[in-house]
């Protein structure tokens, strides 16, 4: 068996419906709590830290000041002067910038720094596969197509304190079509490993939702594509699934009228692990539950897919009159 989580950032449980979403709210889905930032809404930059470790932000240390995260390497170098010369806004204005124009990145904290810490975290002792996750980044010296491509955005996605949701777009339909092939892409490398039967948790994130939300505050009919779209790429996932994989999606927090909202969300394909999640601070243990209670061992996943596969080839040939 394999548990494939996959993060979907601002998975809303506002705009998701059964009817129009089968696969955002699988067999099971429910709204769950989040935490908001001493800034007033949830962070991107806080939350995931905290879905992977079951901690607050103020115990695994992540924390976003005034939506500039100082604490990143790029801009640490200049951090401990600016809390002392620089005014809140005037720390926010400049951080906005240099994520805007450099190469910065507010969600690359490398995975060493748990260990480092003394923070475990759930891929700690066990075949895991991190794809993608905010603040836990495996090797700081790659990326994929979607970090490549949210660092290309320019004046397509750029941060303006005084906009809503804190984004302007120079063309909310281009950056749609960047942000689904992000959505895309990662989804695509969950499903890869899945394939690979080498992992007992597989856990993959993408962004394209939020950053689609943080635009389109004027265009609510682009930002519901933008979940129809998702709900097909999840529901290609869905069908790689063998008869006892689960499959988990988690949000950080909504996202309405272009802003973040206090409620994140949860489904799954087992009803009792997305029961046993309130809030975000509850992923991590309803993961490790969901993998202790089966063996998830790579070469246990290898021997019942063999033998599904080995099934299903017999029930082929009868089929065709072979035998």
């Amino acid at each position: 068996m394999v548990l494939v989580v996959v993060g979907i950032d601002a998975l809303d449980p506002d705009l998701v419906d059964p009817d129009m979403h089968p696969n955002l709210t699988l067999t099971s889905h429910r709204a769950i709590d989040t935490i908001d930032s001493h800034a007033g809404e949830p962070s991107t930059h806080e939350l995931w830290p905290t879905i992977i470790t079951g901690l607050p932000p103020s115990e695994h240390g992540l924390e976003l000041d005034d939506g500039v995260a100082w604490e990143n390497p790029f801009l640490r170098l200049g951090s401990d002067l600016a809390e002392f010369v620089l005014p809140d806004a005037l720390q926010t204005r400049i951080g906005a910038w240099l994520l805007t124009n450099t190469g910065a990145d507010a969600f690359r904290t490398p995975a060493t720094y748990y260990g480092d810490k003394s923070i475990e975290t759930v891929f700690d002792g066990r075949d895991a596969k991190p794809i993608g996750i905010p603040n836990y980044v495996v090797d700081p010296d790659a990326e994929d197509r979607e970090h490549a491509l949210r660092r290309s955005l320019g004046d397509l996605f750029e941060r303006d304190p005084e906009a809503t949701g804190g984004h302007r777009s120079s063309d909310p339909h281009e950056f749609y079509e960047q942000c689904m092939e992000m959505a895309m892409i990662r989804i695509a490398r969950a499903r890869r490993a899945l394939r690979g039967d080498r992992h007992e948790l597989v856990f993959a994130y993408t962004s394209g939702l939020d950053l689609i939300g943080h635009v389109t505050y004027d265009l609510h009919d682009l930002q519901m594509d933008a979940y129809a779209e998702i709900d097909e790429f999840v529901g290609e996932l869905r069908n790689d699934l063998g008869e006892d994989d689960e499959l988990l999606l988690v949000s950080d927090h909504g996202l309405q009228d272009g802003v973040h909202t206090s409620e994140a969300m949860v489904a799954g394909t087992n009803e009792t692990m997305v029961d046993s999640i309130d809030s975000v601070l509850d992923v991590r243990a309803a993961i490790e539950a969901e993998l202790r209670r089966t063996d998830h061992s790579p070469d246990e996943q290898a021997l019942r897919r063999t033998q599904g596969d080995g099934d299903a080839v017999t029930e082929q040939l009868e089929d065709l009159g072979y035998i």
